[in-house]
């Protein structure tokens, strides 16, 4: 059974649970670091990639004769070399977009895997229960929700805002059927965060920090700066306890961002996952969006500045994200994500079918067709373009870089439409 649920708690820890579980983190880092520096060693050497197999055997020579590894529990090691061989695999797969597998720095998120048949799970009362882990005992969390399955898998990690657990679970659900509702297109930008083909207004994200706190992020980190010059020239580089308290009131904030734009994110892909037949969005890559402009000393980028406010308004909004809920949600209710391939869909008017950059002149908010004077928000304009592409696609990606010849069905028909019959086919 594997798992196919996630649930994540917040974890409370004793002084104590907190001093092991932080030292077991730190630990988990250097066996990856060690495993992966082994195998890139190895392979240059010899010519072969280690595997878990192989290395759990060296890892119980390590165990036996240095001591803090053999304080980590063994099952949680045996995890972590499972996790490299699944990063490998990963990085060798052609479909998939990781790389090649990194080392992992101190500041890195900490976390600890364990195997489920090793944690145990009791419930306390209506809102709080137990997990038992390994060496450490039972340790209380948050009791938000129901577990909903059988647990596969567990990892206690933490971050700005303290610790937690995550389960994977296995609740042998299955797709749901199709729901017959009308599908949509949705346009992911930065003007209007999500405008959706069947709505009259965009989906706004709210501000992630509030006015006060981007002033004290902004602080603190200009605050970093100093203390990181300071200890630069007379700490040899090491970091003192005013330095280190700086950088965890930074990661507070940044955490605390970081969860209102993923609760922002799942409650948008929800609704459009539980409401529509299909979704259809835009197969962007976000990496050679979000590339830097700064160029070479040679031959240095122009506007640098202004490329690097747009990659960040760019990657806070999430569209790689929301494309990922979107793919597991769909098939959970009954609906279908449907991508389609991006281009000139800012520039394609949606009666019409012309594409013309003088149909929005300077990237403006207003799209008016030169053609058939067709006038519409530029965002809503691109998501019923897009709902057009998808009902076409039907779930397929359009590799091609030119559109295919097609009949075109007003804006309006198509609205009319979307109750009744797909669009005409080419």
């Amino acid at each position: 059974m594997k798992a196919d649920l996630g649930r994540k708690y917040r974890l409370y820890p004793t002084q104590d649970q907190d001093a092991i579980l932080t030292g077991w983190g730190h630990t988990a880092r250097a066996l990856w670091n060690a495993a992966l520096e082994q195998r890139i060693f190895v392979y240059r050497q010899r010519g072969r990639t280690l595997r878990a197999l192989e290395q759990c055997r060296y890892l119980a020579l390590g165990r036996a004769e240095v001591d803090w590894l053999a304080e980590l529990p063994s099952e949680c090691g045996q995890m972590v070399l499972t996790h490299l061989d699944r990063a490998y695999d990963n990085f060798f797969d052609s479909g998939h977009p990781a790389g090649f597998p990194q080392f992992k720095k101190r500041s890195h998120r900490m976390s600890i895997p364990f195997k489920g048949q090793r944690v145990e799970v009791r419930q306390i009362n209506r809102k709080w229960a137990e997990v038992r882990l390994p060496k450490l005992g039972w340790v209380r969390f948050r009791l938000s929700r129901a577990l909903g399955g059988t647990i596969r898998n567990a990892t206690v990690s933490r971050d700005g805002t303290g610790w937690h657990v995550a389960f994977g679970v296995h609740s042998g659900r299955e797709d749901g059927p199709p729901n017959g509702k009308p599908g949509c297109g949705v346009d992911f930008g930065i003007a209007a965060s999500a405008y959706v083909s069947d709505e009259n207004r965009p989906r706004q994200m709210p501000p992630t920090l509030s006015p006060t706190e981007r002033a004290r992020l902004t602080h603190l980190e200009r605050k970093k700066a100093r203390q990181v010059t300071y200890a630069k020239k007379h700490r040899g580089g090491r970091y003192g306890k005013r330095l280190r308290k700086t950088v965890t009131e930074i990661a507070r904030l940044k955490t605390r961002q970081a969860n209102r734009r993923q609760d922002f994110t799942h409650k948008l892909t929800t609704d459009l996952a539980q409401n529509h037949g299909f979704v259809g969005i835009e197969d962007l890559r976000v990496n050679s969006l979000t590339a830097s402009a700064k160029g070479t000393v040679d031959q240095p980028g122009a506007r640098v500045r202004q490329k690097a406010g747009l990659n960040r308004s760019l990657l806070d909004n999430t569209p790689g994200e929301r494309r990922r809920q979107l793919d597991y949600k769909c098939g959970m209710y009954g609906s279908e994500l449907r991508v389609v391939a991006p281009f000139h869909t800012s520039q394609t008017c949606a009666a019409c079918g012309k594409v013309d950059p003088a149909s929005r002149k300077g990237c403006g908010r207003v799209f008016v067709c030169v053609h058939c004077g067709h006038a519409d928000d530029a965002d809503h304009n691109a998501s019923v373009e897009i709902e057009a592409r998808a009902r076409r696609t039907c779930g397929s990606v359009i590799n091609s870089t030119r559109s295919a010849t097609r009949v075109r069905v007003p804006a309006s028909g198509r609205r009319r439409m979307r109750e009744t019959q797909p669009a005409t086919q080419s």
